[in-house]
């Protein structure tokens, strides 16, 4: 067996317990996902994927001043109005789609 090193990080517990649930569903352990994802990055010379900040995020309405969320409403009123709405199962749809998420 070959020679090994630790690699020792922290997570936050939560998002360790969401990829354990996904691995355990692939059969993969933890460590051999780690693995193998170090030997993507040698093989790609550089992270595996693309890293790049969303072309729009989602509004923050807790940011907003009264002002800016009355106008926000009022935009939501008009698009009512005028019938331009869509379905919570299409937004959703389109904000994974957009956010990948």
């Amino acid at each position: 067996m070959p020679k090994t090193s630790g690699v020792y990080t922290r997570v936050q517990p939560e998002l360790k317990e969401q990829v354990e649930q996904v691995l355990s569903q692939l059969g993969i352990p933890m460590a051999s996902a780690i693995n193998l994802f170090l030997h993507q990055i040698v093989l790609h010379q550089g992270i595996p994927f693309d890293l790049k900040l969303p072309s729009r995020m989602p509004l923050d309405y807790s940011a907003l001043s009264q002002e800016q969320f009355d106008a926000e409403i009022g935009k939501g009123m008009v698009s009512l109005n005028t019938g331009k709405t869509v379905s919570a199962k299409q937004m959703r749809e389109k904000m994974q789609k957009q956010y990948n998420l």
